[in-house]
C-alpha cells in the first residue's frame, strides 16, 4: 500500500496538523494503517512521527478526528525535546505501530506497571531519515521498557527493510554488532533526555536491557489485542477519538470525517521562537 500526507496549517504553529491520505483521502495512522505489511515475513507498517535528527515532539493525536500527527503542547506552548550531548534531537526516526494501543487499565506482569494509553512506540534505526507522516515497513529487532510517571512506555527497536543491513538484522544481538554503541546511546538518551526540562532522569523495567525479537513481538501482538477492545467498544476510550475511514464493520466508521478535512498545501513553517531549540545541555553524570 502507498500512502501520501497532507499538511495543514503551518509548521512549528499549534494549528499544525499532517494528515495521511490512501488513495488521495484522508485515514487514521491510529485505526486505519494495518500493522502488518507483510504478516507471513513478519513485516510491520510504522508511523513516522519524528524524523532523525529533528527536535519537534510531533505525535498522532488520539483526540483529533482521523488522528492527525501535530506537535506536542504543555502550558498552551509547542513542546521541543532538548540536545542533551552529544545527541542532537531524535536518534533515530521515531513513531509507532498502527493499530496497537497500550491500555492504561491493564498491568503488565513484568514491569509491574499499566500502559502509557498511545500506540506503541517504535526508534527505526535505519540510515535514512524519514519524514513525518511517512509510513515505512519495518522489522522488528527487539524491545525496551522505559517506566515513564509509573507507567509503562514500551519502545521497539525496528529497522526499514530498506535498508542497506536490513538483511543482516534479524534480533537485538545483531543492533550490537552491525551498529556498535546504539543500544547503550538508546537507553542513554532516554534516560536523561526530560533532565533539561527540570525533570529527574527515567527508569527502565528490566535494568535498562532490551529484550529479544520474540519478546518484541509478543509485547506487540498484546498491544494489539488492547487496540483490538479498544475500536470495538470493550475498553474504555475515554478521550481517544475512534473515527476510521476503512473498517467497515466498525460502529465509528465515519466517510463525514474525511470530508471535513482541510485541503492542504505548502505553507512556509512560522518561526521558531524556542531560543533553547539549539543549546546543548550537558547532563552530570551522563554515562556515555
Amino acid at each position: 500500500m502507498s500512502y501520501t500526507t497532507r499538511a495543514v496549517g503551518e509548521p512549528n504553529t499549534l494549528d499544525y496538523r499532517v494528515f495521511i491520505e490512501k488513495d488521495g483521502k484522508p485515514v487514521s495512522p491510529f485505526h486505519d494503517i494495518p500493522l502488518f505489511a507483510d504478516e507471513a515475513n513478519g513485516i510491520y507498517n510504522m508511523v513516522v512521527e519524528i524524523p532523525r535528527w529533528t527536535n519537534a515532539k510531533m505525535e498522532i493525536s488520539k483526540e483529533d478526528t482521523l488522528n492527525p500527527i501535530k506537535q506536542d503542547t504543555k502550558k498552551g506552548k509547542l513542546r521541543y525535546v532538548r540536545n542533551a550531548f552529544p545527541h542532537h534531537g531524535y536518534i533515530w526516526n521515531y513513531g509507532a505501530l498502527p493499530k496497537t494501543w497500550e491500555d492504561p487499565s491493564q498491568t503488565n506482569s513484568d514491569t509491574k506497571c499499566s500502559g502509557d494509553n498511545d500506540p506503541i512506540d517504535v526508534c527505526e534505526i535505519g540510515e535514512a531519515v524519514g519524514y513525518t507522516g511517512q509510513v515505512k515497513q519495518v522489522k522488528v529487532l527487539g524491545v525496551m521498557a522505559l517506566i515513564d510517571e509509573g507507567e509503562t512506555d514500551w519502545k521497539v527497536l525496528a529497522i526499514d527493510i530498506n535498508d542497506p543491513l536490513a538483511p543482516k538484522m534479524n534480533d537485538v544481538d545483531d543492533i550490537e554488532r552491525y551498529m556498535p554503541g546504539l543500544l547503550h546511546a538508546t537507553t542513554e538518551w532516554f534516560r536523561i533526555y526530560k533532565i533539561p526540562d527540570g525533570k529527574p532522569e527515567n527508569q527502565f523495567a528490566f535494568g535498562g536491557e532490551a529484550k529479544k525479537r520474540a519478546y518484541a513481538v509478543d509485547v506487540v501482538k498484546e498491544t494489539a489485542e488492547a487496540w483490538a477492545d479498544l475500536i470495538s467498544g470493550k475498553a474504555d476510550c475515554g478521550k481517544i477519538s475512534l473515527a476510521n475511514a476503512l473498517l467497515n464493520n466498525s460502529n465509528t466508521l465515519s466517510d463525514a470525517a474525511r470530508s471535513e478535512v482541510a485541503a492542504g498545501g505548502v505553507s512556509t513553517p512560522a518561526p521558531v521562537i524556542d531560543q533553547l531549540l539549539h543549546k546543548w545541555f550537558f547532563i552530570s553524570g551522563s554515562k556515555i
